[in-house]
C-alpha cells in the first residue's frame, strides 16, 4: 500500500514539471496571457502538494486545509487560463468564493467533527466545480474549427470529474474502511494515482490549445501585410486561386480591382518614406470603409493593391471602384496644409471561362485596364473588355474599355 507522502512526491514533480513548461512559454510568449493562468495553476498545485506533504509531522491544519485549499486555487487558476485562451473576462470573484467555502468546509470536517471521508468529497467537490464551467467551451466546435487539444482536455476534465464522484463515493461508502491522514486504502490510492495522471493529461491538452494557437498566428502573419495590416500578396494570390476553382465549379463570376497610387514615387521623394508609408496606412482605412463583407483587400507591393469581389460582376466591380475613387476624391478635398492628397487609378477585370483556373489571367487582364486608366490621365478606372458585354449604357467619362487585340 502506497503512504500519502509517497504520493505526494509524484504530485509535486509532475506539477513542478508542468509549472516550468507553462512559465518558460509564457515567459516566450507574453502576449499569451491564458499561458501565465496555466503556469499559475502549476507553481499554486506544486506548492499545494508540497503543503500536503508535511501531513503527520505537524498539526494536521495546515497540510489538509492549506494544501487542499492551494490545490483547489490551482483548478481555478487552469480554468481562468482556459477562459482567457478564448478571450473571455476572468472571474476571481468566484475562484476566491470556492476557496473560501472549499477551506470553510475542510476546517469544519477537521478541527468540528474529525470525518476524513467527507473532506474528501468537499476537495472533490471543490475541484470539479470549476472544471465543470469549462467543459462546454473545451468541447465546443467554434469557427467551423476544431482544436484537437481542447477537445482531449475537455474529454480529460470529463474523466477527472467522474474520479472524483468515484472516488467521494467510495470514501462516504461503509466498505470504504477506515481513512486516516498517513495511509490510504489500496482503492483511495489507485484512484489518487488516477487522478495525478489525468491531470497530467490535462496540461498536455492545454499545451496542444496552445500549439494549434501559436501555430495558427504564425499563419496568419505570413499572410498579412506588415505596414497596413490588410492581405498580402500570398493571400492574395490563394485567395484567387480558390475563386477561380470557385467560378469554374460553378460558372459564377467574381471581379478584381487593381489600383496604384497616383504619383506615389513623388510623395516619397518629397515628403519622405514616413509620409509615403503614412499614405499607404491612409488609403487602406479609407477603402476598407467601400467594402462590402467578404471583400478581401490586399497589399501586393509598394503602393500596389488589389481588391478581390467574390460572387461579383464587372458592373459591380465599378460600382466598388466608384466608391473607392470617391473617398480618395472627397479625402484630397479636404486637404489642407501640409495634408497630402491621395489619388488613384483602378483597373477592373471579371473572371471569365477563358481565364479558368488561372488567377494571373485575371491579374493581367486587371492590370491591362490599370494602365489604360492611367493613360487616360489617372485618379479614374477603366474596366477589361475581357468580361462579355455589358447591357448598353452611357460609358462614365472617366472610364476606358480596354479592347482585346484582333
Amino acid at each position: 500500500m502506497l503512504s500519502v507522502p509517497t504520493l505526494w512526491v509524484t504530485i509535486v514533480l509532475n506539477f513542478l514539471a508542468m509549472a516550468l513548461v507553462w512559465t518558460y512559454v509564457a515567459r516566450s510568449y507574453p502576449k499569451f496571457t491564458a499561458a501565465r493562468f496555466w503556469a499559475g495553476a502549476s507553481l499554486s498545485a506544486t506548492l499545494g502538494a508540497a503543503v500536503s506533504m508535511l501531513r503527520g509531522t505537524m498539526d494536521p491544519l495546515l497540510p489538509l486545509v492549506g494544501g487542499g485549499g492551494l490545490m483547489i486555487f490551482a483548478m481555478s487558476l487552469a480554468v481562468m487560463g482556459v477562459r482567457r485562451f478564448y478571450d473571455l473576462s476572468v472571474n476571481w470573484l468566484a475562484a476566491v468564493l470556492v476557496l473560501v467555502a472549499s477551506c470553510a468546509c475542510l476546517t469544519f470536517f477537521l478541527v468540528v467533527d474529525d470525518n476524513m471521508a467527507m473532506r474528501i468529497a468537499v476537495y472533490s467537490l471543490g475541484q470539479s466545480i470549476p472544471l465543470a464551467t469549462t467543459l462546454p467551451l473545451l468541447l465546443m466546435r467554434r469557427e467551423a474549427r476544431d482544436n484537437p487539444g481542447a477537445r482531449l482536455a475537455g474529454i480529460i476534465g470529463c474523466l477527472i470529474i467522474g474520479v472524483h464522484v468515484i472516488r467521494s463515493i467510495w470514501a462516504l461508502s461503509p466498505v470504504a474502511g477506515t481513512l486516516t491522514v498517513i495511509n490510504f486504502n489500496a482503492p483511495q490510492a489507485a484512484l489518487i494515482l488516477v487522478q495525478v495522471f489525468l491531470a497530467m493529461a490535462l496540461n498536455f491538452g492545454y499545451l496542444l490549445m496552445a500549439m494549434d494557437r501559436l501555430r495558427n498566428e504564425v499563419a496568419d502573419l505570413a499572410l498579412i501585410d506588415d505596414l497596413t495590416g490588410v492581405a498580402n500578396r500570398r493571400h492574395l494570390v490563394q485567395r484567387l486561386s480558390e475563386e477561380c476553382a470557385r467560378s469554374e465549379r460553378s460558372g459564377e463570376p467574381f471581379a478584381l480591382l487593381v489600383i496604384d497610387l497616383d504619383g506615389f514615387k513623388s510623395i516619397n521623394d518629397t515628403h519622405g518614406h514616413a509620409a509615403g508609408d503614412a499614405c499607404l496606412q491612409h488609403f487602406t482605412l479609407m477603402a476598407q470603409t467601400r467594402l462590402r463583407p467578404g471583400d478581401l483587400l490586399a497589399r501586393t507591393g509598394g503602393d500596389e493593391f488589389c481588391i478581390v469581389l467574390p460572387s461579383s460582376s464587372l458592373r459591380e466591380g465599378i460600382m466598388i471602384a466608384r466608391r473607392v475613387l470617391d473617398v480618395c476624391r472627397q479625402d484630397a478635398e479636404g486637404c489642407v496644409g501640409a495634408d497630402i492628397p491621395i489619388a488613384v487609378s483602378i483597373g477592373v477585370a471579371q473572371w471569365t471561362r477563358e481565364i479558368g483556373n488561372f488567377p494571373d489571367r485575371l491579374i493581367a487582364a486587371a492590370d491591362e485596364a490599370l494602365y489604360a486608366a492611367k493613360k487616360e490621365g489617372k485618379n479614374r478606372y477603366a474596366a477589361s473588355a475581357l468580361a462579355p458585354s455589358l447591357v448598353p449604357e452611357p460609358e462614365p467619362a472617366d472610364a476606358k474599355a480596354v479592347r482585346k487585340p484582333a
